[in-house]
């Protein structure tokens, strides 16, 4: 009977060293995932270490997962199709489900554009490829104008937002907490919201490699959950965390708290709602030249993970 605990004892013990030995090499964007897990105290007594990166904006992190460089990171419904495009072995496991009314057409506050349609013949900064060029092509073609009727100018954001207030350009598709900025600054006022334009999905995309590795994949599922809580925690506290969030981005408080609080952000398992909401993108970039060819989504999500709501 001694014996039979004793080696019990030994096997848990051996299986809590094991686990601590696992690594999750997680990409991250500024102001994203870590900073809320740490301000939710959801990074405490893990039983797995994670090695961050960070990274300015989705391209080059969707690079680092292509590459194999990182096994999961926050991306958007767009950098995903671009993935799946180039053959890239990732897997979306969970969605984040945001009100996506900050992903928008923006204007300077003396602008003389009222309607979507005023922006025939204009010029509009965006980064190519990105939410805010696929709220731009949405609202045009609701409109009427096509997108060879518009002048595009793909930029980066900081470029984008000079080059607004300059006037050299005379709108500019981006997203929170860019639309935020402009607005709470008084520089420039929403031309055309993303409500009803976008999905507002991002994904928690995992390496192929990553899900075939049994220790990674508990610990990844483990680490869905605690995104899920931390996401649960801030939208609950949003004074204290947007006063967080502002300093991690570097944005004033009161911007990055309307940024976040209209968010409205929940994680949830992949459904099959979202794997059509995610057709329906790669289909209308399809058809705007985004993507060369047709692509068939399922392939590119894994339904194995279970998103725990409380």
């Amino acid at each position: 009977m001694k014996l039979s605990r004793f080696l019990a004892l030994s096997l848990l013990l051996t299986a809590h060293a094991h686990a601590a030995e696992v690594t999750l090499r997680i990409a991250d964007q500024k102001g994203n995932m870590r900073a809320e897990l740490e301000a939710a105290q959801q990074l405490q007594n893990l039983p797995y270490h994670i090695e961050w990166a960070e990274f300015p904006a989705a391209a080059p992190l969707a690079e680092a997962l292509n590459a194999g460089a990182v096994d999961a990171g926050i991306i958007g419904d767009a950098p995903l199709l671009f993935s799946l495009a180039a053959g890239s072995p990732v897997k979306a496991v969970a969605v984040s489900k945001s009100a996506p009314y900050g992903t928008a057409v923006v204007v300077n506050s003396d602008s003389p554009l009222k309607t979507a349609a005023d922006l025939k013949g204009k010029r509009i900064a965006t980064g190519r490829g990105s939410i805010g060029h696929f709220v731009a092509l949405k609202a045009l073609q609701q409109a009427g104008v096509k997108d060879s009727e518009v002048s595009w100018r793909f930029l980066t954001p900081a470029d984008a937002r000079l080059a607004l207030a300059k006037g050299d350009v005379d709108a500019w598709a981006t997203w929170d907490p860019y639309t935020a900025l402009v607005e709470t600054t008084h520089s420039g006022r929403v031309l055309v919201p993303g409500t009803g334009l976008a999905t507002g999905n991002s994904f928690l995309a995992v390496t192929d490699s990553a899900l075939k590795d049994e220790a990674k994949r508990a610990a990844l599922q483990d680490y869905v959950n605690r995104l899920a809580a931390a996401d649960r925690w801030a939208n609950s506290h949003a004074d204290a965390y947007s006063q967080t969030l502002a300093k991690i981005i570097g944005f004033p408080a009161d911007a990055a708290k309307k940024a976040f609080t209209r968010r409205q952000s929940h994680w949830q398992s992949i459904d099959s709602g979202t794997i059509e909401q995610q057709q329906a993108t790669a289909d209308f970039y399809q058809q705007h030249g985004l993507i060369s060819q047709p692509l068939n989504v399922k392939v590119t999500f894994w339904q194995g993970f279970e998103v725990k709501q409380q």
